[in-house]
């Protein structure tokens, strides 16, 4: 027992290893939320520690929350410790996610949708390019998220999209431009988090609706790293292959060994719903990418 145990340490930390090969001098992020972001919404729903390390969301009756970075980004790695809506929160939507300023968006999406009292959360992600999304994906969490803080990672580069719990890789998106498939390539996002009502659809369909009288509903964050190229309005500079852009390098190209069989494992035993798996949605006419690898 003690051997497995050794062995689960040693792939977990090899698998950190490969992830997280940065450069300090690319990390642009204080560490405070209130020198990193701004309240773009219902300011007295939102708390923040005295040290400005921690902050939450408030959802109640009367509004939800929301705050945003002050700065956009083309590619880069955005982790952000958090600990979900705990105890009844069926219909709540907490929303961590990069989203660009256009009317034809671009968006890389972790919705987590509030659960019944006793079942596991859903996490959702999606991927909106030019303002076009229908690509979710749903898994089941394999921990009890309200407990304790967990990391969420989005990794974007040139060559792909790694949505990651816990350095573990829940979902992959490939740069197939080439080949015809729409990517979040030439527009910066701001990093954005909302606590808000969804029940018109979050919990079964919408058919869990928000128990008031368990509000206030809150959500907490805390210990963010934001690795990425800051936009100053050209994107070569992002796009270029320097020491400071490591996660644009051919080794961030693709997962490795021991991360292909992490991302396996949450596919085979904790998917909820795979959008390129739904031919009656897509009228047997699947999207491009379904057709093509991951890696």
């Amino acid at each position: 027992m003690n051997n497995c145990l050794k062995c689960r340490a040693l792939v977990i930390s090899l698998l950190i290893l490969n992830l997280f090969r940065v450069s300090v001098a690319s990390v642009v992020s204080t560490g405070d939320f209130n020198k990193d972001f701004f309240v773009m919404w219902a300011p007295d729903h939102v708390n923040t520690s005295s040290n400005g390390r921690e902050r939450s969301l408030k959802l109640d009756q009367v509004s939800g929350s929301g705050f945003a970075s002050n700065q956009m980004f083309l590619f880069g790695q955005m982790d952000m410790q958090i600990k979900l809506v705990p105890g009844n929160s069926a219909g709540t939507v907490l929303a961590y996610y990069l989203a660009s300023d256009q009317p034809n968006r671009d968006e890389i999406d972790f919705e987590f949708l509030g659960n019944v009292s006793g079942q596991p959360y859903i996490v959702q992600t999606n991927i909106y390019v030019d303002g076009f999304d229908n690509r979710e994906e749903r898994i089941y969490l394999w921990f009890d998220p309200t407990e304790d803080f967990h990391t969420y990672s989005i990794l974007w580069n040139l060559h792909q999209i790694v949505f990651m719990i816990d350095s573990i890789p829940i979902r992959l998106y490939r740069n197939h431009a080439e080949k015809g498939v729409a990517y979040p390539r030439w527009q910066p996002m701001s990093i954005k988090t909302s606590l808000w009502n969804g029940d018109s659809w979050a919990t079964r369909g919408g058919l869990d609706k928000i128990d008031w009288s368990k509000s206030p509903f809150i959500a907490s964050f805390k210990n963010y790293t934001i690795d990425a190229c800051v936009w100053k309005g050209n994107p070569r500079f992002c796009r270029a292959d320097s020491s400071a852009n490591w996660w644009n390098k051919r080794s961030f190209s693709t997962l490795t060994r021991v991360q292909k069989r992490w991302f396996k494992w949450v596919r085979n035993y904790h998917m909820v719903y795979d959008y390129c798996q739904d031919n009656q949605r897509f009228q047997n006419n699947l999207p491009k990418e379904c057709f093509l690898p991951k890696y």
